[in-house]
């Protein structure tokens, strides 16, 4: 029986001592697992970029700008992320030694370009223009462009080397190049699409200056496709050129119907372009806005599908569907060769609602009732030699091309003849100027 006893005893040992080596190795599996788990756990990106060592320039810029923090926390972020040998090339072109001698304000924009707001894996990228954090004027972003047509290119210049290094706040892909955010015109250097329109601004000699930082444009860009449908190239295309650029930063949604001023002048006098939103964003009334808001650090770019050129004040008419009965008037009479020379002239042009009053007066339906004798002296009274821009007119009279004069009264507005008010003044164009009235003027005795 003793012997019996102790034979339980000792299986009784030997069973919990096998339970307690189970338990414990059990215990010791997960505890092995739970540390894979957590050592496979996605970090930031912050800390991807501080463990790899061909990113210790750029952690170092990070930290300078006070930006490592940020791509520490949560959040979501795609970083286009700069090898060292990127920075190494950067130093040299701008003749620096290292990160030391670039202040935090100057990186910070910098740094910021080559991130974006949201997370854009490879297989998501398209080809275009997207969002950087980089900011421009008025609380807008710099514009980066995307080429995913062969291996993912930015501007044009930069390459992705490797794709989708995933964080836990994003993603990381890493580029063989440090982007600089664009003035409007590296933007355009950037797009193959523009690169008529950048020879051209480089012949004219318009570079340095819509690559001015302290620059506010506004740039209607037409394509290779717009300047392949120019049926004669003038031999100076500075004026040309220039009638696409405005002098201020107008973005998508500040865009109005009515007219804008460009750097393009005649006799010193900006010359205005007629901006149509109706239907989509129409400029002179044949060239269309494709593509907007493509954001630069001095200012916008906008495409456009035909290239414009500076109107005559026969233009400016044709231009604005306000005018259209003035148009149709000026061809029936054969004057629109003449108003399209070289001037100057200054235009008082009666809208399509001063034409329709003068139809109710004289009892006919339309211009078809009139003939071209009857319409050249009332149009040749509207027109006057000379530039007179608005605040150029004083009191008195001034002669017209039909011989009589007209007479002018200046003072909280322009008035004509007693009766006829300037309701829009000084719409610039290349061979004189117009000015919107709301009356047809009748010559003395019509």
């Amino acid at each position: 029986m003793k012997t019996k006893s102790n034979f339980k005893t000792i299986f009784s040992l030997v069973a919990m001592i096998a339970i307690g080596m189970f338990v414990l190795t059990s215990c010791q599996k997960d505890d092995d697992n739970n540390d894979n788990n957590m050592n496979d756990a996605p970090k930031s990106i912050a800390a991807i970029a501080s463990a790899d060592p061909q990113f210790s320039i750029l952690v170092q810029a990070l930290t300078k700008a006070d930006l490592a923090t940020t791509l520490s926390q949560s959040g979501t972020y795609t970083v286009f992320a700069p090898t060292n040998d990127a920075f190494n090339a950067l130093f040299s072109k701008l003749g620096v030694s290292g990160i030391d001698q670039l202040s935090a304000e100057a990186l910070r924009p910098i740094l910021l370009y080559h991130v974006l707001g949201s997370k854009a894996i490879s297989s998501g990228l398209t080809s275009g223009y997207v969002s950087t954090l980089s900011p421009a004027f008025a609380g807008r972003f710099v514009s980066l462009k995307i080429d995913v047509s062969g291996s993912v290119m930015l501007n044009s210049s930069a390459s992705v080397s490797k794709a989708d290094i995933l964080a836990s706040n994003g993603v990381i892909h890493v580029i063989n190049q440090v982007l600089l955010p664009p003035t409007v015109a590296d933007l355009a250097v950037a797009n193959s699409n523009f690169s008529t329109l950048v020879s051209a601004l480089s012949g004219a000699g318009l570079v340095p200056a819509l690559s001015d930082p302290a620059g506010r444009f506004t740039v209607f860009a037409p394509t290779n496709e717009a300047f392949a449908q120019l049926t004669s190239v003038p031999n100076d295309l500075k004026p040309i050129l220039l009638y696409h650029v405005l002098g201020s930063t107008l973005y998508a949604n500040e865009v109005t119907t009515g007219y804008a001023k460009t750097l393009s002048t005649y006799q010193t006098h900006p010359m205005d372009m007629y901006i149509n939103t109706a239907s989509g964003v129409k400029i002179n009334n044949s060239a269309s806005v494709v593509l907007a808001d493509v954001v630069g650090t001095n200012g916008v770019i906008h495409v456009i599908d035909k290239v414009l050129l500076p109107p005559t004040v026969v233009g400016i008419a044709v231009n604005n569907n306000a005018f259209t009965t003035l148009v149709s008037a000026v061809v029936k009479a054969g004057l629109a060769e003449t108003l399209s020379g070289m001037g100057p002239f200054t235009v008082f042009a009666p809208t399509n609602d001063a034409f329709q009053a003068l139809f109710t007066t004289l009892g006919v339906a339309g211009i078809d009732n009139l003939t071209a004798e009857q319409l050249t002296p009332i149009l040749l009274y509207h027109v006057v030699a000379g530039n007179n821009v608005s605040s150029g007119l004083i009191n008195g009279s001034i002669p017209t091309l039909q011989g009589s004069s007209i007479e002018v009264n200046v003072g909280k507005g322009v008035v004509l003849n007693g009766n006829t008010n300037v309701i829009l003044a000084d719409v610039q164009g290349s061979n004189g100027v117009v000015h919107a009235i709301d009356k047809v003027l009748l010559p003395l005795g019509k």
